[in-house]
């Protein structure tokens, strides 16, 4: 089949590399005229396992190509992706203009029946929208060319996007007619072979199961750590709670490991908009408040218990940190807890020696220059030059390079044996009888 992708941001390019690896023709569509033309140069944006190998085989290949031109994409194309960014409003609520945007754009240049597919995470109801902005155009056109929307939300997890999207738990497809449902089962019928994962329900549905996927995920996260810092108070140890509850089969034990909270480009943005759906439809998501309201203190804890240990004046001290990544597999660093405490370290009058595998780079982008410029921030290129002289080494990105570092080593290297771990990776008893101060979330 031939595919037109509208956006080359991360699910986008994931999206658009891994149909042209089953053979399908894919152009990618993006506005920025500097990334696409580095993406035709092999450049990949993203850090993503796998995704950089795919895109330039495919490229090579000729089954992927990139452009700047909706209309040349849109040449001969069965399916048409709309990946566009839904960042946060103030009010949380998501904004689809870029979505509708790119809707307009397909009105205006539609020229047979095609299958207009909704891949960005956008709120229940989006796809009445993009139908209602093609149609506009098409009417202004004076054109009554058929075409369908349908909602195939993605369930990526960063750092393994693209095995889940090349062997899925399950693939959601909400169409309203006959026709759309059997382009999409053209589409994704090699993606279940073994089995059928493909889940067709209505349009809405299937965006309401984006939401409902992701918040309840969440949902777990902030709940755990609701339990962890209660451990804090009574003196109880989370991992052996968290081994009891998970063990349980209705439980399980995915999204319970405590820690300082989540961040990345998922789940806060998503809980927030369906707490805003919620609030437009005069219903109060209690819930979802709550878990969204334990999440953005949850980022501060590990401050507090810094703080708890050394004094709110941290301007003599040097600070460790391991991660800056959201999670481990991915250089993302939006909403990511290491960042939120490197603020704080800063803020304090601490000096912070940061490393991670793979998010430097977006660290150096991102993040105030004069952090940098007054010394105060220094980003190394290795984990344990992190740790020389330092006061106190700070885990907040469980990457598996920490899982088992030399503490031998940690120890003469560091002024003070220290370790704050923001996610109860380690054994407590085992640092302590190496001479280490250890202090955890639930475990301290």
């Amino acid at each position: 089949m031939k595919l037109a992708i509208v956006g080359t941001g991360y699910v986008g390019l994931v999206t658009g590399a891994c149909f042209a690896e089953m053979g399908h023709n894919v152009t990618c569509v993006d506005i920025d005229a500097e990334k696409v033309a580095k993406l035709k140069e092999g450049w990949i944006p993203i850090y993503e396992p796998g995704l950089k190998q795919i895109v330039l085989r495919n490229s090579e290949e000729g089954r992927l190509l990139f452009t700047t031109s909706l209309t040349e994409a849109m040449e001969n194309t069965d399916i048409i992706f709309i990946a566009v960014g839904t960042p946060s409003g103030e009010d949380g609520s998501a904004d689809l203009k870029h979505v509708l945007a790119v809707a307009s754009g397909v009105g205006d240049n539609l020229s047979d029946y095609t299958v207009v597919v909704t891949k960005s995470t956008v709120p229940v109801g989006t796809a009445e929208k993009v139908k209602a902005a093609v149609c506009k155009q098409l009417e202004q056109r004076g054109a009554g060319i058929p075409f369908d929307v349908v909602s195939n939300p993605e369930f990526l997890k960063e750092g393994a996007a693209v095995e889940d999207f090349m062997k899925p738990d399950r693939i959601v497809v909400g169409v309203d007619s006959d026709r759309s449902r059997a382009v999409m089962h053209e589409l994704y019928k090699d993606f279940s072979r073994n089995h059928d994962r493909i889940l067709f329900m209505g349009v809405k549905d299937a965006e309401m199961t984006k939401y409902a996927g992701n918040a309840m995920l969440a949902t777990k996260i902030s709940f755990m750590n609701e339990v962890a810092n209660l451990c804090d108070r009574l003196g109880v140890d989370v991992e052996n709670v968290r081994l009891g509850i998970g063990s349980d089969s209705r439980i399980g034990y995915s999204f319970i490991y405590p820690g300082c909270g989540y961040g990345g480009s998922c789940f806060p943005k998503d809980v927030r908009a369906l707490i805003h759906t919620a609030s437009e439809n005069d219903y109060q998501s209690i819930v979802l408040q709550a878990v969204h309201e334990r999440n953005e203190d949850q980022k501060h804890v590990l401050f507090r218990k810094i703080t708890a240990r050394f004094g709110e004046n941290l301007s003599n001290l040097t600070f460790g940190l391991w991660g800056l990544a959201f999670k481990p597999g991915t250089d993302d660093i939006r909403e990511a807890p290491a960042i939120v405490l490197l603020g704080e370290l800063v803020a304090a009058g601490a000096k912070v020696k940061a490393y991670d595998p793979e998010a430097l780079e977006a660290a150096r982008d991102e993040l105030p220059s004069e952090w940098f410029e007054n010394g105060q921030v220094t980003l190394v290129r290795h984990q344990y030059e992190a740790l020389e002289q330092v006061d106190a080494m700070v885990l907040v990105t469980e990457w598996k390079p920490f899982r088992h570092p030399d503490f031998r080593a940690m120890k003469e290297m560091m002024k003070q044996p220290i370790v704050c771990d923001g996610r109860n990776q380690y054994d407590p008893h085992n640092l302590q009888e190496d001479g280490f101060e250890y202090c955890a979330i639930g475990r301290c």
